[in-house]
């Protein structure tokens, strides 16, 4: 693969590790970004939570070679069930002493590349022109567009299947493969959209803001959510500022507080998990 990738005609290095602890300690040296795509895939009928013991296992261990490596690195986690694989890392990193709040995300990209494809195609415009604002999560109920603050307005059954596409996506592609895996070329081009936005932050422009998985103080004293998605702005040093929810409809609010119910017990199945299998 790395030989494949190699060809690509940009200014870059590309380099292949053996998959052995040497090998991942050499990748991981001396890295800026860190991008855990890793794991198992999912099949029909399975939800990402379903995913979990493999993951999470696979995710550890990973943090843990990161937690050693490179410190300082931001870390990116794409690996599901990612409402519990973020506070896996973050209590990996903690008990090594080198967790950074700022250099941790989730990546939710993928969430608002389909609620931008999904409204265009409702709206018949150019979906690379739509940028739907998505907060919570990253799995079913808590992925919750805010299609209000596009200045869109659906109403009824459109508007219920409009939030059920983008929250249960994934489910397409997993029923269109048959088995064969779940989401991964439209995942890698929203994991690529944030890494270059995260190293465009890191070469000094301004502005530049994403939504992630962060660990945020918006819901943290009021429902006991420590980890949410909203728009960041992202800098040097990781997360610059993290953006309020802000104005939203009932209906919204109504998907919000389910979310924050759901995004609870994801974060503290993952917290449990690292403190029951730090080894």
């Amino acid at each position: 693969v790395a030989a494949d990738i190699s060809h690509i005609n940009t200014k870059s290095t590309v380099k292949g590790y053996d998959p052995t602890p040497s090998g991942l300690k050499e990748a991981l040296t001396g890295a800026d970004i860190v991008l855990i795509p890793a794991g198992v895939p999912r099949k029909p009928g399975m939800t990402r939570d379903d995913l979990f013991n493999t993951n999470a296992s696979i995710v550890r261990d990973l943090a843990k070679a990161a937690a050693e490596s490179s410190p300082d690195a931001c870390i990116l986690i794409i690996s599901n069930p990612v409402n519990s694989t973020v506070p896996i890392t973050a209590e990996v990193f903690k008990s090594m002493g080198v967790y950074n709040p700022k250099k941790l995300f989730g990546v939710t990209t993928l969430d608002v590349v389909r609620a931008s494809r999904f409204i265009s195609q409702l709206k018949g415009t150019d979906p690379a022109n739509e940028n739907i604002t998505v907060v919570g999560g990253h799995s079913g109920a808590t992925i919750v567009p805010l299609l209000s603050q596009s200045g869109y307005e659906l109403k009824g059954n459109e508007l219920d299947e409009y939030v059920r596409r983008v929250q249960f996506g994934g489910d397409e592609v997993v029923q269109a493969k048959g088995g064969a895996g779940s989401a991964t070329l439209s995942m890698a081009m929203a994991g690529a959209r944030f890494a270059e936005s995260l190293l465009k932050a890191a070469q000094g422009r301004t502005g530049v803001i994403e939504p992630t998985f962060v660990d945020s103080p918006l819901y943290k004293e009021s429902h006991g959510v420590t980890y949410f998605a909203s728009n960041v702005e992202l800098g040097p040093n990781g997360v610059e500022k993290i953006h309020p929810v802000g104005k939203i409809t009932d209906y919204e609010q109504n998907l919000l507080d389910v979310c924050l119910g759901d995004l609870k017990k994801n974060i503290e199945k993952g917290e449990a998990f690292a403190k029951q299998n730090m080894k």
